[in-house]
């Protein structure tokens, strides 16, 4: 018995909650990874996981195990890829996740240079609207945007990220041009509830802080969904940049009270304290920070 084998197809079923899932993480069959995962549990003489026909949960024994288990196997993986690194080349997996509208579109532009460069990084890339343990889910790095909440995290800013005030032509000609923040109120507004703030938008301008209170009746939290509905005429939305920049480009919107300027974002990138930054690690992230940098301005 291989006991490294036996060991990542347990972190794997841990990690996926499935069987049939660890295989396909692992590109093994669903039977060879519950025959690792029995001798394994056969070896230790205990039970690892509590098994039903719905769902697949660590026992208190394999809660402890699995602590002490997934950084034997990073320690593993790092010692593999030094080696190759030495030898010239990043190499090695990056585990990330990142917000799935700005991941899908902006990071993946961002990420595809980087993998051209460095075809032995293997990465493997979580998209979700859902916070993630970065911890507890073997997550090497994050990609986030806003306000960092309080956190153990390492965080470095990768960029600033503006947030515009944005309605497509075709409803301004309907309902007119706001001329002040307070005549937002009229106005039908597209609130982004992933802000704290969600029914609160604030500006400046030489003469200070505008509040205005908002009864927004469209809500989402999806930036870009928020970005087609305002181009879709259905009322003023504060979008970040990066969401509506293409449909600002062609005119499907365009600024609203320009003079004004709301919050600015910041996009970051996470990493636990307690994990080694790897070489290509911080080559990921430096190139991120390169790519974004410059990226947005109002």
């Amino acid at each position: 018995m291989d006991r490294i084998e036996t060991m990542r197809a347990f972190v794997a079923v841990a990690r996926e909650h499935s069987f049939t899932a660890a295989g396909r993480r692992l590109g093994l069959s669903t039977k060879l990874v519950s025959k690792y995962v029995q001798q394994l549990e056969g070896s230790l003489r205990t039970q690892l996981f509590n098994r039903t026909t719905r769902n697949v949960s660590l026992t208190d024994v394999g809660t402890a195990y699995l602590e002490r288990c997934r950084p034997i196997l990073e320690q593993i993986d790092e010692l593999d890829s030094l080696v190759r690194e030495r030898q010239g080349a990043l190499a090695g997996p990056v585990r990330l996740t990142a917000p799935t509208g700005f991941g899908s579109t902006r990071l993946t532009e961002a990420l595809i240079p980087f993998l051209r460069r460095h075809p032995e990084v293997e990465l493997d890339m979580k998209l979700t609207d859902n916070r993630v343990a970065l911890v507890e889910e073997g997550i090497d790095l994050a990609i986030r945007i806003g306000a960092l909440r309080d956190s153990t995290l390492i965080a470095r800013k990768l960029a600033d990220m503006p947030l515009v005030l944005c309605a497509s032509p075709d409803y301004l000609e309907r309902n007119g041009r706001p001329a002040t923040p307070q005549a937002l109120a009229t106005h039908a507004c597209l609130v982004d509830n992933n802000q704290r703030e969600r029914n609160v938008w604030r500006f400046n301008d030489a003469s200070g802080e505008h509040v205005v209170r908002l009864n927004g009746a469209v809500q989402t939290n999806s930036p870009g969904a928020l970005a087609r509905m305002a181009a879709g005429g259905l009322g003023i939305a504060l979008a970040p940049l990066y969401a509506i920049e293409d449909a600002l480009a062609n005119d499907r919107l365009e600024k609203v009270l320009p003079d004004f300027t709301a919050a600015t974002f910041g996009l970051y990138a996470l990493y636990p304290p307690n994990r080694h930054l790897t070489r290509r690690l911080r080559a990921l992230i430096d190139h991120l920070a390169g790519e974004f940098s410059t990226r947005w301005t109002v």
